[in-house]
């Protein structure tokens, strides 16, 4: 039986439909918000896997090109890996739901999200977490709590739900708010450096906009929702927990309170060892029990710290960042660099610089179909102190590039302004926290190094929280290292300038939090990042003044583009001529926008001349200084602007018969030429004659001379 239901929302429709679908998925719906159409398929394997020490969830973000109507690009012409917009929107569904399963669910679950339909006015990413949460709540599967997720916009200061495409380009802030009906879950920002307050109060606005999504799905599963299958929950026996708990007594607390994270690390290590040593012979069933038992003496033992005694595991206040440390210019040949330190978290930033064919073209679903400024985020297993294959970016890396991104694009001059193709990288040297954050920093010192003139610097820090079993008691601490994010339960990233915020990406592992954690994170990531710009302030106070002697130099210029193709040429054959000559890149857009990259000068501003040259109109009674090309007996050929020649007929050489071309001119001479005529073929008549008549009259040096 079909099945479709719908509430209004922002103006729009948002529909689900399901029941004559998918027949063999534990749930399958069609989502819709206006036209554009998600598929939710979720499943979920009868029995644990077997090995497993954490929750398997999978949430796969399938991208479909014929959503909006186009046939992939390249030989294959099918979708092939998924591009990073799909695992970002993946990712984004995966941190919101995940904290929202049964503790110890240790089966297979997964959520398929198939974008089928995509209006522009209608951002799948959104709909895809409101169709997941949709799916599982109908399913057999034990997710039980209703969650809505919506966009927020700002306009001339005014709040907007779920934007359109238009009112999108408009607006100072995008941010996704993902909550249930009494706590913040998730949040995503980019902003164009908006106020700390005016981000709380959208953030507000956000969550009480999530309350009529939630009660459409309330609606549903009481009319609609299949019976929750009862699955077997990983727990620890309470005799191993017994006896395992008595044997480490006090020494995992005591190993806690160790300063030092290496002598810290080396006492834990110890213990477990001394644990291992005890029970694996006898237990080797109950390994993982054990090990959950070591685990959580550790995580209890820094919660009560900071929640019993107000003190963090490195003796810092709960509003102190770590030791910060700024440098630039670090390595010699590369066109920006520098390295931001916080604490054992090193970042090593590089920018290189290029030119605008150079930007990054992008194949997807998105309106989005060139990146002109890049970042790419590298974690080696050396950054953690351990061993590990070099490979490619994995989603984290993905994920945490696009982040860093997001933060400084606000900052990014214009095309106009700086005509780059702008790349930087973020080396992750160290790791113990918020290398992310880190990364914006380190870009930041990397790309003002480059002479990129940023807006204002950017910087990023990450707050951490930790909370009591039912929630009532929330700390929230500034600059969490490895250990706080890991036993922590939130990493609350904030970037921005003095200004205001630029972007914000919020992880939970508990089933949210208030309004209160959101204002106390937002304010003092203020706090600290003031702090870390007055440190890379130190460092470097402003853009250089000019970019690196290894950068290319870019200049552009505007021409009529109906002349385009005068630069191009037949084939291609005049602008290839100009980049043999000179060895420039050139690139010209279908405005007539012409860009000349190089890394000599002096080439560059050659390439610059021929092409206004090419491009100038040539005007009756203009005076050029000109090159004979050719001679011929009834006279000779004069190239007045490159590739533009016109004819100095015999009779007009110079006053008196000419019996002879040769006898007045050669071949390679530069001579004065004055336009008579051009004629209704576009041909050039020019006067040697007329031109040196007129330079005796008024001097050489009065006259306006055309030359290129």
């Amino acid at each position: 039986m079909k099945i479709n239901k719908e509430i209004t929302l922002a103006g729009r429709n948002f529909g689900v439909e399901f029941g004559d679908t998918g027949f063999l998925s534990d749930a399958a719906i069609f989502v819709n918000y206006g036209d554009t159409v998600i598929m939710v398929n979720t499943n979920a394997s009868n029995s644990p896997r077997k090995g497993m020490d954490f929750f398997p969830l999978s949430v796969d973000y399938e991208e479909r090109l014929y959503s909006v109507g186009k046939i992939p690009g390249g030989f294959i012409k099918r979708e092939g890996r998924p591009s990073e917009d799909s695992i970002l929107n993946g990712r984004a569904v995966d941190r919101t739901i995940r904290p929202l399963f049964p503790d110890g669910l240790r089966n297979d679950v997964q959520v398929v999200c198939t974008i089928m339909s995509v209006e522009n006015d209608n951002a799948p990413s959104i709909l895809a977490i409101n169709g997941a949460v949709t799916a599982l709540l109908l399913s057999s599967i034990p997710y039980d709590t209703p969650l809505g997720a919506v966009s927020v916009g700002l306009i001339d200061g005014d709040f907007v739900l779920n934007p359109n495409s238009e009112q999108r380009e408009a607006s100072d802030l995008d941010l996704t708010v993902c909550a249930t009906e009494d706590r913040v879950m998730m949040i995503e920002a980019a902003a164009n450096e908006v106020s700390e307050q005016v981000m709380i109060d959208a953030i507000d606005f956000g969550f009480n906009e999530c309350k009529q999504i939630i009660e459409f799905q309330k609606e549903l599963v009481k009319e609609y929702g299949k019976e929750k299958r009862e699955l077997e929950y990983f727990t620890v026996d309470e005799d191993i927990r017994s006896m395992v708990s008595n044997f480490i007594g006090n020494d995992i607390k005591d190993a806690m309170q160790i300063l030092d994270k290496d002598e810290r690390n080396d006492k834990i290590n110890e213990i477990k060892e001394k644990v291992a040593e005890e029970f694996s012979e006898e237990y080797e069933d109950s390994l993982k029990e054990i090990n959950e038992v070591v685990y959580e003496a550790q995580k209890n033992s820094l919660r009560d710290m900071v929640l019993l005694e107000n003190k963090r595991i490195d003796g810092r206040a709960f509003d102190e960042t770590r030791h910060l440390e700024s440098s630039v210019s670090i390595l010699p040949r590369t066109h920006g660099s520098g390295i931001f330190t916080r604490g054992q978290t090193q970042v090593l930033g590089v920018t290189t610089l290029g030119a605008i064919s150079e930007i990054q073209k992008l194949d997807g679903i998105s309106e989005e179909e060139t990146k002109r400024y890049m970042h790419h985020y590298n974690f080696p297993s050396y950054s953690v102190g351990e061993t590990g294959p070099m490979r490619g970016p994995g989603r984290r890396e993905i994920g945490h590039g696009a982040l860093a991104e997001k933060a400084l694009l606000p900052l990014i001059p214009s095309e106009e302004e700086f005509p780059y193709a702008i790349r930087v990288v973020s080396e992750i040297l160290s790791s113990n926290g918020s290398t992310s954050q880190a990364a914006v920093c380190a870009s930041t010192l990397a790309l003002l190094d480059a002479g990129v003139p940023l807006k204002r610097p950017a910087a990023g820090v990450a707050m951490g929280l930790f909370t009591n079993d039912d929630l009532s008691v929330e700390k929230v601490v500034t600059d969490i290292q490895g250990i706080e994010d890991f036993f922590g339960d939130m990493d609350f990233k904030v970037a921005g300038t003095e200004k205001g915020i630029t972007s914000i990406q919020v992880d939970t592992k508990i089933k949210g939090f208030s309004k209160t954690v959101v204002e106390e994170s937002i304010n003092g990531a203020r706090k600290a990042r003031l702090q870390m710009l007055d440190v890379m302030k130190a460092a470097i106070d402003g853009p250089r003044d000019e970019v690196s002697l290894y950068a290319p130099k870019i200049y552009t210029i505007n021409i009529d583009p109906d002349k385009i193709r005068d630069v191009i040429g037949a084939g291609g054959k005049t602008i290839n001529k100009i980049i043999d000559e000179t060895g420039v890149k050139i690139d010209i857009d279908d405005t007539g926008k012409v860009f000349v990259a190089g890394e000599d000068i002096n080439m560059v501003n050659a390439a610059l001349k021929t092409i206004e040259g090419i491009t100038k109109d040539v005007k009756k009674g203009e005076i050029y200084l000109g090159t004979v090309k050719k001679i011929m007996p009834f006279g000779c050929f004069v190239e007045i602007l490159p590739g533009k020649d016109g004819l100095v007929h015999i009779s007009k050489l110079e006053e008196g018969r000419v019996e002879n071309v040769e006898d007045v001119v050669s071949e390679g001479d530069e001579i004065l030429v004055k336009v008579l005529e051009i004629d209704n073929q576009g041909r050039i008549n020019l006067s040697r004659k007329d031109a040196t008549k007129e330079a005796d009259e008024v001097g050489r040096e009065n006259l306006n001379i055309q030359k290129f």
